[in-house]
């Protein structure tokens, strides 16, 4: 096992001891959801970027997403499909786009549902620990990424309508794209994330979305240097259940804006040029189970 992977996987069983040694004899009862929200979604946008790319790229996006509470904190589960037109062209057809599916999974511990104790101070409602894993698979002409990636770090809970969740994490990243023998594995380096959804006020309007800002990751697998990332993706959304009379919660729609400087850690400012940043406006709807 690689030095990366085993400090973080130190750390993903240090959190996994820290839930167990609270969960006891009542492994079964924690496991048992306390509330769920489950939801497939599309988003639709005309000027995505690639890096390397000087073109705008249309793409469809399927997702799929689940979030939970259970005794002790929160899972959430995300599975989203790309779909890419020409100008994102896949490998061995020129003519047809790209198709990717990105994975994320996290769990974050409530150290007050842990330990019994009162964690509130200013603004946070909570103090936890998050952990969790990214996986991609795309198959674009030229660099066709297999991302894997461990995350491990703390998180503050922040005393808002909704949620809003600000976590420091440890990032253990590889890949193996098109020209490298094996895996390379980049430098272990730190991430600022938030994540939150909140309504707005009694209105059926809520702003939901994430914030990341990452180090660069020591030198790429084609030894090139890499610099901080930069990406936000927010959405306002409208409940039209709540709007037409019928159940709140279920059916949203609304728009979305992502903007994402030095996309995968390459300098919109060097080769990679305009297309590692996006500016790119979404539609976006969703449906909850």
């Amino acid at each position: 096992m690689s030095g990366t992977y085993r400090k973080l996987a130190t750390a993903l069983v240090v959190g996994i001891v820290a839930v167990g040694s609270g969960l006891g004899a009542g492994v079964k009862d924690a496991a048992a959801a306390e509330w769920s929200d489950t939801s497939i979604g599309w988003r639709y946008g005309t000027r995505f970027r690639e890096p390397f790319d000087p073109d705008n790229v249309t793409k469809h996006i399927i997702d799929f997403q689940h979030a939970s509470g259970y005794k002790y904190g929160v899972n959430f589960f995300n599975v989203d499909l790309l779909m890419s037109d020409s100008k994102d062209p896949s490998a061995g057809n020129s003519t047809a786009g790209a198709q990717e599916a990105y994975v994320v999974y996290r769990n974050t511990v409530d150290l007050g549902k842990v330990t019994g104790g009162d964690y509130k101070f200013a603004f946070v409602r909570g103090i936890g620990g998050t952990f969790g894993f990214d996986w991609n698979t795309k198959n674009d002409v030229g660099y066709s990424s297999k991302k894997r990636m461990l995350v491990a770090g703390p998180t503050l809970m922040m005393d808002v309508p909704g949620f809003l969740n600000v976590s420091v994490l440890v990032l253990g990243e590889s890949n193996a794209p098109i020209g490298i023998d094996g895996r390379y594995f980049y430098k272990t380096h730190p991430e600022l994330d938030i994540v939150w959804g909140i309504p707005i006020g009694d209105s059926p309007f809520s702003f939901q979305g994430y914030f990341d800002y990452i180090a660069a990751k020591g030198t790429d697998e084609f030894g090139g240097g890499t610099v901080p990332e930069t990406h936000f993706d927010g959405a306002i959304m409208l409940d039209v259940g709540q709007v037409m009379g019928g159940p709140k919660g279920t059916f949203k729609v609304g728009l979305e804006y992502e903007y994402w400087k030095n996309k995968f850690g390459n300098d919109h400012e060097g080769p990679a040029g305009s297309g590692a940043f996006a500016k790119t406006p979404m539609i976006r709807a969703e449906y909850h189970f």
